[in-house]
C-alpha cells in the first residue's frame, strides 16, 4: 500500500486571532490535490486551536503542538490529552527539537508522552533528529535510533504515528539537508523500523522531512523515495505552503 503524503505546517508560538483567520482563510481559498493524495494537518498555538477548527476547511485538519506525559491534574501550565480528545483535536506533534533543547525532554519522556497520547486516542507526529555537533562526529543515526527506540519501547501500534525527521541544524536557519542527505536518513531509519520494529511497520509508517522546507524545494525533496511528507515552519504562515501541498503530486506522477 502506498503511502499517503503527509504535510504538516507547524505555526509554533506565532499569530493573533486576527492573523489566524488570515491564514485559515488562505488555505480555505487553496486549489489542492485531493485527500487521498494529501493529507493535510495545521498546528496552531494551544489558544486558537479552536478558532482554527471551527472555520477550516473539513479536509484539513488540526493538531496541537505539545500534550502533558500523563492525565491531567495538577500540573499548571500544562494540557493533557484527554483535552485534546475532549475538543476533537485529532492530532498532536510531540518531541519537537525546540522542546528537547530548550525545555529537555528526553527521549525517554518524549516516549511516554507518544504512548500517553496514542493510548488516548491522539495520532501523532514524533519528532527526531540531530544537531549539527552530532552531524559532524558522524553520529547521526545513533542519535535518531536512540530517538526512534525510545518510541518503539512503549508502542506497539504504529497506524497512527508520523514521523518527522528534522536535522536540527536545518531547522529555522535556511540550511536544508540536501535531498540526498534527507533520503540517507529517512531510508537508514526505515531500514531500523523494519529490524527492529517490523517489516510491515517499516514499509507503512510515513517519514515526512522538516528543516527549511520551502516552495522552491519541496518538490525535489518529496520526490525522494522515503520522504512521504513534509513538517513544515516558518513557511506553513505564508501562502507559499499551498506549493508545499501541491509538492504531493511528484508522488502521483513518480
Amino acid at each position: 500500500m502506498a503511502r499517503k503524503f503527509f504535510v504538516g505546517g507547524n505555526w509554533k508560538c506565532n499569530g493573533t486571532a486576527e492573523e489566524v483567520k488570515k491564514i485559515v482563510n488562505t488555505l480555505n481559498e487553496a486549489q489542492v490535490p485531493s485527500q487521498d493524495v494529501v493529507e493535510v494537518v495545521v498546528s496552531p498555538p494551544y489558544v486558537f486551536l479552536p478558532l482554527t477548527k471551527s472555520i477550516l476547511r473539513p479536509d484539513f485538519h488540526v493538531a496541537a503542538q505539545n500534550c502533558w506525559v500523563k492525565k491531567g491534574g495538577a500540573y499548571t501550565g500544562e494540557v493533557s490529552a484527554e483535552m485534546l480528545v475532549n475538543l476533537d483535536i485529532p492530532w498532536v506533534i510531540l518531541g519537537h527539537s525546540e522542546r528537547r533543547a530548550l525545555l529537555n525532554e528526553s527521549n525517554e519522556f518524549v516516549g511516554d508522552k507518544v504512548a500517553y497520547a496514542l493510548a488516548q486516542g491522539l495520532k501523532v507526529i514524533a519528532c527526531v533528529g540531530e544537531t549539527l555537533e552530532q552531524r559532524e562526529a558522524g553520529s547521526t543515526m545513533d542519535v535518531v535510533a536512540a530517538q526512534t527506540k525510545a518510541i518503539a519501547d512503549r508502542v506497539s501500534n504504529w497506524s497512527n504515528v508520523v514521523i518527522a525527521y528534522e536535522p536540527v541544524w536545518a531547522i529555522g536557519t535556511g540550511k536544508v539537508a540536501s535531498p540526498a542527505q534527507a533520503q540517507e536518513v529517512h531510508d537508514e531509519l526505515r531500514k531500523w523500523l523494519a529490524k527492529n520494529v517490523s517489516a510491515d511497520v517499516a514499509a507503512t509508517t510515513r517519514i515526512i522531512y522538516g528543516g527549511s522546507v520551502n516552495g522552491g524545494n519541496c518538490k525535489e525533496l518529496g520526490g525522494q523515495a522515503d520522504v512521504d511528507g513534509f513538517l513544515v515552519g516558518g513557511a506553513s504562515l505564508k501562502p507559499e505552503f499551498i506549493d508545499i501541498i501541491k509538492a504531493a503530486e511528484v508522488k502521483k506522477s513518480a
